[in-house]
């Protein structure tokens, strides 16, 4: 890959665990990363972190977010024979889960195991034709007892996270991963801070960084972080299924197709004005940018509501296999996202921000 820069940061923020609840490690590398685009770091006491980009004090207040977490599983209980029941956090389909690896994180290091599955040869014919329960899995570390598993540093209530380096694929645009929902986003905000610091002449005042549990029900880091930054305007950087792939038959979102113009979800309307800057920008830049609807939330569900309203927008890829343990992402998309986001963010001055607002 020819950007280094790029590649290492999306081989530590994709390869880092952080289920939702258990940010820290991925919260670290974004410090870091921010850190070094500005000394003004604030965080809300969930979790969520951001850097403060100060151009022009006078104009609007930009909030720029990815989300840290990911989904992934907690422990809650260690079997005498050393099998750990687990609980998932955020939202999985249980059949993708057997026989896939994955990580118990432990303060004395990371524990490998595998999601339990029956061989097919000792199936009953009704347990062939039916799917398995989640809460009938369990995870298998190699242990032989519980209490070699306990002093392995295994408890309950630690995360688990998918196993899946960062892997580019046949065709040299595409890369796999774990949790580009939402290390695409998290990579999004740092390479914004970066541009910002390196070109500080911007019309507004931004705050860039991730939000923390925004795979579980409340999007709860998205409402927190609002009301620590209390902004004008919110660009959610966030990944959504694509429906390019056998089987999905009302898909929108096409791998190699563009930025995701997200235009609808249930809990989310774009507002019209801002549709009609972003898509004015794509248009005069030639950004590539595709239509969605989408069937889930982002943390603009929440932004949106914070105080008297903020306009919000969702500056999203299409990612291939999200809430899995492997999902897929094209190059060109991930471009055409940070080339609108940095347009706009540019754009953004005191009399934009009031011609987006309702008249």
């Amino acid at each position: 890959m020819d950007n280094q820069f790029q590649w290492e940061l999306w081989k530590r923020l994709t390869e880092a665990p952080g289920v939702s609840g258990f940010e820290e490690p991925v919260r670290a590398i974004m410090r870091e990363y921010i850190e070094s685009c500005t000394e003004e770091i604030v965080m809300d006491r969930l979790g969520s972190i951001f850097g403060v980009m100060r151009g022009d004090e006078k104009g609007p207040r930009i909030m720029a977010a990815g989300h840290l977490d990911e989904v992934g599983f907690m422990v809650t209980g260690i079997s005498e024979k050393g099998f750990l029941s687990f609980q998932p956090v955020g939202g999985w389909w249980g059949q993708v889960l057997l026989a896939q690896r994955v990580r118990v994180i432990t303060p004395a290091g990371a524990v490998e195991g595998v999601i339990s599955s029956i061989p097919p040869h000792v199936l009953s014919d009704d347990q062939r034709n039916r799917p398995m329960d989640v809460r009938n899995m369990y995870i298998d570390i190699g242990a032989d007892s519980g209490e070699e598993a306990r002093k392995a540093g295994i408890r309950p209530g630690q995360q688990i996270v998918p196993v899946c380096p960062l892997t580019p694929m046949l065709n040299p645009r595409r890369v796999m991963a774990k949790a580009w929902d939402n290390r695409y986003g998290c990579s999004l905000a740092v390479e914004l801070a970066k541009e910002l610091k390196e070109r500080p002449d911007h019309p507004n005042v931004v705050y860039v960084g991730a939000t923390v549990q925004e795979e579980v029900a409340g999007m709860r880091g998205a409402k927190t972080a609002a009301e620590l930054i209390n902004p004008d305007l919110f660009f959610a950087l966030d990944a959504s299924p694509a429906g390019d792939i056998p089987g999905v038959r009302d898909g929108s979102g096409k791998l190699g197709g563009g930025v995701l113009m997200r235009l609808y979800d249930p809990s989310y309307i774009m507002p019209t004005n801002l549709r009609d800057f972003l898509i004015s920008i794509c248009e005069e830049e030639n950004i590539p940018y595709q239509i969605y609807i989408g069937k889930g939330g982002t943390d603009a569900k929440v932004v949106q509501y914070h105080g008297i309203g903020v306009p919000s927008a969702v500056i999203g890829i299409p990612s291939r296999y999200i809430h899995s343990h492997a999902a897929i992402i094209d190059r060109d998309d991930y471009e055409a996202a940070k080339r609108l986001l940095i347009a706009a963010v540019r754009k953004l001055d005191k009399s934009t921000y009031e011609s987006i607002l309702p008249r």
